[in-house]
């Protein structure tokens, strides 16, 4: 039997890393909510441990499993996840939390439809413009398509209203047009498309419009909307070059709001200090050339642009993340890959990753 070709042992260690360090920082930073929240300080870190487990073993399975078999399912991926978006919307099915309804539940397990809608549509857009790369040059077949697709999966997520992530599936949609040949006019065309959905939404929405205002001058209110974004700057200021010391975070106690999930880059930035989110900064900028680099040597266009999306995804998620908690642009409820608490986000991401290093297993790398 032929021995299967090694992967991208490079991408795999620095995960890894990454899900250890989040594992950490997670029990670090929702010890004390733990404590008083659930009288357990590992409530948070208990379940944090199991998704960590679970989605290493998801990259496993999704690693050793032909990349091309998901090209086979891409419909059906397609339609159940827009399927799970509707759902999500359904009194008695979506589960509320934080003023927006974003998760389907049973019983004590949830699961966030919207993560799943991300690898849905990239696998799908992989699939059509590896079998029609020609529509790439196209605007009534390449681009109008994409951009009537991606705005399904926008108007379902917004509808939740989760403005952060459907934004990224949207960037994510033109970076795989653009990857896939699309004429550099279009690509202005899609630009002032996204610009105009952008100011719409900003109108349209009163808490998008507040996060604005507050990204503007957070200073102007810092006991209401500019709370947590001052909070999240004394984090990262207090923390200086080699920070507090791990576990000595003093705004991850009752100061920051839930610093375990979107705001975990700011205790990393305290406890750590710049050594440590420079450190964190460059292993995703790793990730991201790495991937491009399984891209660029992908066998076929499927494999291309199907990495793409995923490292894409990566590099978009973890950029706004980071963008976000220093105050360089609006509030979002964007998590930091593999590092920030949450289940389905963990699971999904680490499983897009098996996917990524089986197109590694492919490509034509040099493996000295």
């Amino acid at each position: 039997m032929k021995k299967k070709p090694p992967v991208d042992y490079g991408i795999l260690l620095v995960v890894m890393i990454l899900v250890a360090i989040g594992v950490v920082m997670v029990f670090s930073a929702s010890a004390a909510t733990a404590e008083y929240m659930y009288n357990d300080p590992y409530y948070f870190l208990k379940r944090q441990l199991v998704w960590a487990i679970l989605g290493f073993f998801a990259m496993v399975f999704t690693m050793n499993v032909d990349y091309l078999w998901f090209k086979r399912w891409a419909g059906a991926f397609l339609v159940i996840s827009i399927v799970l978006l509707v759902l999500v919307l359904i009194p008695g099915i979506g589960v509320e939390r934080y003023n927006a309804t974003r998760w389907i539940g049973v019983g004590n397990f949830t699961v966030q439809p919207s993560e799943i809608a991300k690898y849905a549509l990239i696998i799908y857009l992989a699939k059509y413009f590896d079998k029609h790369p020609e529509y790439a040059k196209s605007l009534k077949k390449g681009v109008i398509p994409v951009l009537g697709l991606a705005g399904v999966f926008f108007g379902l997520i917004m509808l939740q209203p989760n403005f952060s992530t459907a934004g990224i599936i949207f960037i994510v949609s033109v970076v795989m047009l653009f990857v896939a040949g699309a004429k550099l006019s279009y690509m202005g065309i899609l630009l002032g498309t996204g610009l105009g959905v952008a100011v719409l939404v900003i109108s349209s929405f009163k808490y998008v419009r507040e996060r604005v205002l507050t990204f503007l001058n957070p200073w102007q209110d810092i006991q209401k909307s500019g709370y947590q974004i001052v909070q999240s700057l004394y984090a990262l200021g207090s923390g200086g070059l080699f920070g507090v010391g791990l576990g000595n975070s003093r705004q991850k106690l009752m100061y920051l709001p839930m610093p375990h999930n979107d705001f975990i880059f700011s205790i990393i930035g305290e406890e750590l200090g710049l050594v440590g989110t420079v450190t964190i900064l460059l292993m995703f900028l790793y990730i991201i050339l790495r991937g491009l680099r399984v891209a660029a040597k992908a066998p076929d266009m499927f494999g291309c642009l199907l990495a793409t999306g995923i490292t894409s995804l990566i590099g978009i998620q973890a950029f706004i993340n980071v963008a976000v908690v220093t105050s360089s642009m609006p509030p979002t409820g964007v998590s930091l890959p593999f590092i920030s608490y949450g289940g389905t986000s963990t699971l999904i991401m680490m499983a897009g990753v098996g996917i990524l290093l089986n197109i590694s297993r492919h490509a034509n790398l040099d493996r000295s």
